[in-house]
């Protein structure tokens, strides 16, 4: 087991003139009064003073203490995002450590794609031809292990040697677009952040079916949104590919043990010694996407095995799915597909209802609380869709293997979950168009890949951990 990475932040006051503005999904209640959202979700209940500053539009500047205690409140549970206004540190506060093996062309390119004044330092991971490295790496310093060691590894050679403030963590298969450091240094204005991370993108020319579905569906991609890094939320992890990190707040660095889903173990250690993550896609980094379909559909099945030790050391960390009672519920009703399943549906969401009323303090409780069932019956709904042809599409298999009606059941989710699908994702990035049937087959080849994955992993650790679905966290907050 890895050491729990640094220290939890001291100082977590923001600076002045820092840019507040909520999060696009937060929603407002009681005109104002209440806010929903957050990672995890809650409901929180605004003093006066807090409800006056976000009356115009949603957004406020730092200015005193008043707006200080809102925008950490906000800011630390997800309903709201910074926005600028506070300045960073600069580019030289930084250290950028690339770990390659045997990919001179690639750490070249990516070199040249860096900007002045940032100390680079290239690990060289037993290379076959390490002139080839060295000439590659122009005038960064180098450091080389004489036998491959990992990636990880490698990453905490250059952390090691890395005295800078911040280090960040670039893969020789990926190039930073242009001004891509800038809104991550911005995110360090925050004393309490310990690491931040762009948006992986695919990197130009794209093509062939799979380049189109990677650029518009890839694990690394975690979309447009900015968002707080979270456990169990909308952006639960970030690659490794590319992030930013402060040093002292990174301990070690890696768990050199794990050689996949070892960048979700440390943002989890850092998570739980307090330190607050930012997602910033106003950063953009390109990756050069895997598009051969075997390696392709390995690197899936990859991904899929991580789960089962991250399962082992953060309990409860990474679920397959996150179900309150009435949604999962709701959610079987659903996959029943009787004429009475519906009525049965609408009873127990009522049912909800009527528990969770009387809890909220709102002026029209019964509304928010059929408001709240809602979104988390669909919520729900999507996640058993997913599930049923991506964590569990073995269980899946085997109904089909002896009911005509499992059959009809499993087909109809394939197709309706893939075509939603494509339709949510067909405009994520401007320069691709996939097709609705090519998305989808590959749509589906990737779940089978990771579900592949995490059953390997959940067998080869002799563990059922990574496939126990969780119940939800969700918060009602005190006043802000």
């Amino acid at each position: 087991m890895h050491d729990s990475g640094g220290r939890g932040p001291g100082d977590i006051g923001l600076p002045l003139g820092l840019r507040v503005a909520l999060d696009r999904r937060t929603r407002r209640v009681d005109d104002g009064a209440v806010l929903l959202g957050g990672a995890p979700p809650r409901m929180l209940h605004l003093a006066p003073a807090a409800r006056a500053l976000l009356a115009r539009g949603g957004e406020f500047t730092v200015t005193g203490p008043t707006e200080r205690a809102l925008a950490r409140r906000l800011i630390d549970v997800g309903i709201a995002h910074p926005t600028g206004g506070a300045p960073g540190p600069g580019a030289a506060e930084v250290t950028v450590v690339v770990p390659v093996k045997d990919r001179a062309g690639g750490l070249a390119r990516l070199r040249a794609a860096l900007p002045a004044g940032v100390a680079v330092v290239v690990v060289d991971d037993g290379s076959a031809d390490p002139a080839a490295i060295r000439a590659a790496a122009g005038d960064a310093r180098v450091l080389r292990h004489a036998v491959s060691r990992g990636a990880s590894a490698s990453r905490n050679a250059g952390l090691a040697a890395a005295t800078t403030t911040l280090v960040a963590f670039l893969d020789s298969d990926v190039v930073p677009e242009p001004g891509w450091l800038e809104p991550l240094l911005a995110a360090f204005a925050d004393p309490a952040v310990g690491l931040a991370a762009p948006r992986i993108v695919g990197l130009a020319p794209i093509s062939g079916w799979l380049g189109r579905y990677e650029a518009v569906h890839s694990s690394l991609d975690l979309g447009p949104d900015p968002a707080l890094i979270v456990p169990r939320s909308r952006v639960a992890y970030v690659p490794s590919a590319a992030m930013l990190v402060r040093r002292d707040a990174a301990g070690a660095g890696f768990d050199e043990q794990m050689h996949v889903a070892e960048d979700v173990d440390l943002v989890l250690r850092m998570h739980a010694a307090g330190w607050r993550l930012r997602y910033v896609p106003a950063a953009r980094v390109a990756h050069d996407h895997r598009t051969g379909l075997r390696a392709w559909w390995l690197r899936k099945c990859d991904y899929g095995t991580g789960a089962a030790p991250l399962s082992l050391r953060h309990k409860g960390s990474v679920p397959p799915m996150v179900l309150s009672p009435t949604s999962a519920a709701v959610a079987a009703l659903t996959l029943v597909a009787r004429p009475w399943a519906v009525p049965a549906a609408a009873a127990v969401g009522a049912l909800a209802v009527e528990r969770l009323a009387p809890k909220l303090r709102v002026r029209r409780p019964r509304v928010t609380a059929w408001r709240l069932v809602g979104l988390g019956a669909a919520g729900g709904v999507s996640q058993t869709a997913d599930a049923v042809t991506r964590h569990y599409w073995p269980l899946s298999l085997a109904a089909c293997l002896v009911s005509r009606r499992a059959r009809r059941t499993v087909a109809a989710v394939a197709l309706a979950e893939g075509a939603l699908d494509w339709w949510q994702h067909r405009d994520r990035d401007a320069r691709v168009r996939p097709q609705p049937l090519p998305h989808w087959l590959a749509h589906r080849l990737d779940d089978l890949a990771y579900g592949a994955g995490l059953w390997i992993g959940a067998v080869r650790h002799r563990t059922l951990a990574p496939l126990r679905p969780a119940g939800p966290s969700v918060r009602v907050g005190p006043n802000g």
